[in-house]
């Protein structure tokens, strides 16, 4: 199904090499550029950057901990760490007990409990390779859970709204799991929740409308996709863009979605003249919900 009135804008001027995780945070867009290490907020109605915070790339994803916005969770290579964004110091929280030189921690997110969750991408493995690395969750005494394995490559972890079940995308094997999560943080009764291969992409960032619908940007293929909650295809949007990687809703009514798209990620890259902007998408007619932040005594 198509969206009428929808328009996708270019946001500001910025290009990433490897634009990712947009965060709605303090009415700003936060992003990350994982390539060249950057942490960066723009204004939402004029692209502009209000913040710029650099660390060792490469970079995987981030959340925002406690309320007063000055610290983010972040994952590094094979660690997660915190970041004080007033003085820049970066401190160690928890390391993965895996470590490879094609093995690399990717997307995370948030909960509701103030944890963190964020899972690895291993490339370039021989045909029948096992992963290294899976999903982990570091929870808000410091203590890290290793949750699940077997993902190629991590992305789009997020919460339905409605089941509250945890869904994970593994793009390599272009498929989107959820599981449900228990009052510990375990996970259990894992399930397929989509696979993509008919869209011909694998699945990246993903995020949820209030009405449960899944959002994911097909990285392989220019578009948006959304699905039901029973994974059924409801809206597919083409693009301007070859790459895009990441998305989530905001605006003053969560009502706006970003998109972060990629120019050269180092096994991607494009060069058309919106590869690596941040597009803006207005009149979908869905809403989203701001994460949540985690509480991460640091």
């Amino acid at each position: 199904m198509t969206i009428e009135k929808m328009e996708i804008q270019r946001l500001g001027d910025l290009k990433t090499a490897l634009g990712e995780c947009p965060v709605w945070h303090g009415q700003q867009l936060w992003l990350m550029d994982c390539r060249l290490g950057l942490i960066l907020a723009l204004n939402p109605g004029t692209g502009a950057v209000t913040a710029r915070h650099e660390v060792p790339p490469p970079l995987g994803s981030f959340a925002f901990n406690g309320d007063d916005g000055d610290c983010i969770v972040l994952s590094l290579k094979e660690e997660i760490a915190a970041l004080n964004l007033r003085n820049g110091q970066l401190r160690t929280l928890a390391r993965i007990e895996a470590s490879h030189p094609h093995l690399r921690l990717n997307d995370g997110t948030s909960l509701a409990d103030g944890s963190f969750v964020v899972g690895t991408m291993h490339v370039f493995r021989e045909p029948g390779e096992a992963p290294l690395g899976g999903l982990y969750r570091l929870d808000a005494r410091l203590h890290l859970h290793k949750l699940d394995d077997g993902l190629g490559i991590t992305n789009g972890p997020c919460v339905n709204p409605v089941s509250r079940r945890l869904h994970v995308a593994d793009s390599a094997a272009r498929v989107i799991y959820s599981y449900e999560i228990a009052a510990d943080g375990t996970l259990a009764d894992k399930q397929v929740f989509v696979r993509t291969d008919d869209h011909d992409s694998g699945p990246d960032g993903c995020c949820f409308d209030d009405e449960g619908g899944l959002w994911t940007a097909l990285v392989r293929t220019g578009a948006l996709a959304r699905f039901d909650m029973q994974g059924r295809l409801t809206h597919r949007i083409d693009l301007p863009v070859a790459h895009p990687s990441a998305l989530c809703f905001g605006g003053p009514e969560m009502a706006d979605l970003f998109v972060t798209t990629i120019s050269d990620s180092g096994r991607l890259s494009a060069s058309g003249p919106l590869d690596g902007a941040v597009l803006k998408l207005t009149g979908s007619g869905f809403r989203g919900a701001a994460r949540p932040v985690c509480r991460m005594p640091v």
